[in-house]
């Protein structure tokens, strides 16, 4: 190899070094906000958590670090596992009930115009744009004793009923606040659909009912999959209702959760309880992703 071939080869290798350096630092530029804010406010606080749940609480609360497995022990109590399965039983209904209200809702905006998809669009998202804890409230002044609903049940001879208070209304609230998480992405499913497909079955003799059993609810089992899993998710950690809407009588796991650190100090079980939650959803994440692999 002569002088010159070596030098190009020498220069050729310092400008892709160059280049891959400068590629590098346009990555850190774009990606280095977002990646301090996971680490900052993600990482560290699990990080934190997981590291408590190897220790006591202290005699007047807080975290004594002294090695122990009694956290994990606790898990298998009773007392918490009738809190579990509460929320289990809750955030599924919940998500049943989302799912039977959303689906028709997504299959009726998905076969509208097109002009009018969008209004019925923004008509469902409209409530995210009231702050969660005011749509909360707002229930409790339909629901109460002298609420609006019953109101309107006292003018006809019914009522008054205890609709306030219960776990009809925590699941009522859930289902309010997550139905457009499972009303999106049914609609997205929807309307990728093609037509044709429905078509050729009512011509192969198929009545709408067999249609819809045999040819779009398999093609929109993704949209199913993950609405049933955005409503199921922030329903089985949810705090708020079960507290303003339940009346504390009916403890979900959130609420577990947030009296073991802040009434209890119990930061280690706390800790644990959290740590578990995160482990379920990421198991339900992890199917659902095997599920959209497999669709």
């Amino acid at each position: 190899m002569t002088r010159s071939t070596r030098s190009a080869v020498v220069s050729g290798a310092a400008a892709k070094t160059r280049s891959r350096r400068s590629r590098a630092s346009a990555r850190l530029v774009f990606l280095g906000p977002g990646l301090a804010y996971l680490v900052a406010f993600l990482l560290i606080p699990l990080a934190l958590l997981l590291s408590y749940t190897v220790f006591r609480r202290g005699r007047f609360g807080g975290v004594v670090y002294e090695v122990t497995g009694e956290n994990f022990t606790r898990l298998l109590d009773p007392l918490y596992l009738d809190v579990v399965l509460g929320s289990l039983k809750l955030a599924t209904i919940a998500t049943v009930i989302a799912l039977l209200a959303g689906y028709p809702t997504a299959y009726l905006i998905a076969r509208l115009p097109r002009r009018w998809k969008t209004v019925a669009l923004v008509a469902i998202v409209l409530p995210f744009w009231t702050n969660f804890l005011v749509r909360v409230y707002a229930w409790i002044v339909l629901l109460s004793g002298p609420g609006l609903l019953n109101g309107a049940l006292g003018k006809i001879g019914l009522g008054p009923y205890e609709l306030l208070y219960g776990q009809g209304a925590i699941v009522t609230g859930l289902v309010y606040s997550y139905l457009p998480l499972m009303v999106l992405p049914l609609y997205a499913a929807i309307e990728k659909l093609d037509p044709q497909l429905r078509e050729a079955s009512a011509n192969l003799g198929a009545s709408p009912v067999r249609t819809f059993f045999s040819v779009t609810l398999p093609l929109t089992r993704s949209g199913v999959v993950t609405g049933c899993l955005f409503v199921f998710v922030p329903s089985f950690g949810n705090f708020i209702v079960p507290e303003l809407l339940g009346g504390g009588r009916s403890i979900m796991v959130g609420n577990l959760i947030r009296d073991q650190f802040l009434k209890a100090r119990d930061w280690p079980f706390g800790s644990t309880l959290a740590l578990a939650l995160l482990a379920v959803l990421i198991v339900l994440l992890l199917l659902q992703a095997w599920s959209a692999r497999r669709a």
